[in-house]
């Protein structure tokens, strides 16, 4: 039986659900992501134990990779709405889905006494603790580095924050938005005569994700040879900048500012994306024999190269425009098909701009199985995507699908000893939210 305590909005393709639609019963395992060759890695991180206590995304994404390669993650959410992200309208809601894959949801009211005991209990256990509150504020609850360190000597601590626990910025909240425009990223997105432009994912999120998943792994290699744990600091403003690259390099060693060029390159032409009649194409003629086939083999215009303003790299720049008007002008002819056929096989870079429908029909991202089907509990198969990396030719499991909110309290609390009255009493305080029903024994 289903029963609505609580709608969160929250869409998934053709259909809208929510996490605390209810179903009693066990879930069904979640089958493996496999390939058909290589025998994969024994799970690297199995048995470690991780709390996690982020919201959104750049949090939930480190926490997300730890948990793909075996990690027991603990994702604690808040008792009424639970991470903030499904609150968000559709389609943005699909956040969660995107990075909580093989994670357990508890809920837990740790602004009470009772709740923070909880969780020092599992603070106590976890060998690793990710949070992404704003600088201090985990300290005012008796949640902070100093207080977790002194129940867990070897508890590595991982604060994701917007700016850092230092500065005069410290205690502002981060936004992924907010931090593009900040640390430069959107002062070089967008076409040279319009305004800054943001990148069309969180890509300053999802970065600091990466940064944080390795800076965990470092802390427990650390671990290792000292024994003790560690406080990581990684936030989205240092992540962001740590991103301009060569950008960065541009400025710090030549004092050169940069500045917007679309898809264009400021240094080498042609190397954009150019429209044909239904479509888009990119390409990279990066050097003087690219740009030769090219205007031979493709635009069939042999001469092009031995122009005087466009035999040379330095001539192209020179002559940008209208060089990028000829070649628009012969690919507005024939159709994206066409030309994606006549670039093949020359040596020349080059690719169509795919929207999203075509980019997970790509023979590539079916060969390499980009996606993976999981059972959800209350929405049956749904379709993830799957972990990027191999191992030995093998992807690491999806072994739980995103959870619903607080499925799994009570078979957390039961694993840190609360019997059936004790779970139940929690429930009635709304310290806990159970979405699966209550134990069945009492310890």
């Amino acid at each position: 039986m289903l029963r609505l305590l609580c709608s969160r909005n929250t869409k998934l393709s053709q259909f809208a659900f929510s996490r605390r639609w209810i179903e009693t019963g066990p879930t069904k395992p979640s089958p493996a992501s496999t390939f058909p060759y290589g025998p994969g890695i024994p799970p690297p991180l199995k048995g470690v134990k991780i709390l996690d206590l982020t919201r959104v995304l750049a949090g939930p994404t480190a926490t997300m990779l730890l948990a793909d390669l075996g990690a027991d993650v603990i994702k604690v959410e808040e008792v009424t709405r639970g991470d903030d992200t499904p609150s968000h309208q559709p389609p943005e809601s699909a956040y969660f889905l995107s990075a909580n894959r093989n994670k357990r949801s508890m809920t837990v009211n740790f602004k009470t006494p009772e709740g923070l005991a909880i969780v020092h209990k599992l603070v106590e256990r976890a060998d690793i603790l990710v949070e992404n509150f704003v600088s201090g504020k985990l300290a005012s609850m008796g949640l902070g580095w100093e207080d977790c360190k002194r129940i867990n000597e070897r508890l590595i601590y991982a604060s994701i924050t917007g700016y850092g626990q230092t500065g005069p910025y410290r205690d502002a909240a981060g936004y992924d938005v907010i931090i593009e425009g900040e640390a430069g990223l959107m002062h070089i997105t967008g076409e040279p005569d319009r305004p800054p432009c943001k990148v069309g994912v969180a890509a300053t999120d999802i970065a600091t994700g990466l940064y944080a998943h390795g800076a965990i792994m470092a802390g427990l290699i650390s671990r290792q040879q000292t024994g003790k744990g560690v406080w990581i600091d990684c936030n989205l403003f240092e992540t962001q900048i740590a991103g301009l690259a060569n950008i960065a390099s541009n400025y710090l060693i030549a004092g050169q500012e940069a500045s917007r060029h679309g898809t264009a390159h400021p240094s080498i032409v042609p190397y954009q994306v150019f429209p044909c009649r239904d479509g888009f194409l990119m390409i990279g003629a990066g050097n003087n024999k690219q740009f030769r086939i090219l205007a031979e083999s493709v635009l069939g215009n042999p001469e092009l190269a031995n122009d005087p303003k466009f035999s040379t790299n330095d001539a192209r720049v020179e002559n940008r425009t209208e060089l990028v008007k000829i070649i628009t002008d012969v690919l507005m002819q024939r159709d994206r098909d066409h030309w994606l056929e006549r670039f093949r096989g020359l040596g020349v870079p080059f690719g169509p701009i795919n929207n999203i429908k075509q980019t997970f029909e790509h023979p590539q991202a079916i060969a390499r199985q980009v996606t993976v089907e999981v059972d959800h509990p209350r929405s049956g198969k749904i379709k993830l995507v799957s972990p990027p990396v191999t191992y030995n030719g093998q992807k690491m499991p999806v072994r739980l699908p995103p959870p619903w909110l607080s499925e799994h309290t009570t078979e957390v609390l039961e694993e840190l000893g609360y019997c059936r009255n004790e779970i139940e009493s929690l429930r009635e305080r709304s310290i806990t939210y159970l979405g699966w029903g209550l134990a069945t024994c009492c310890h």
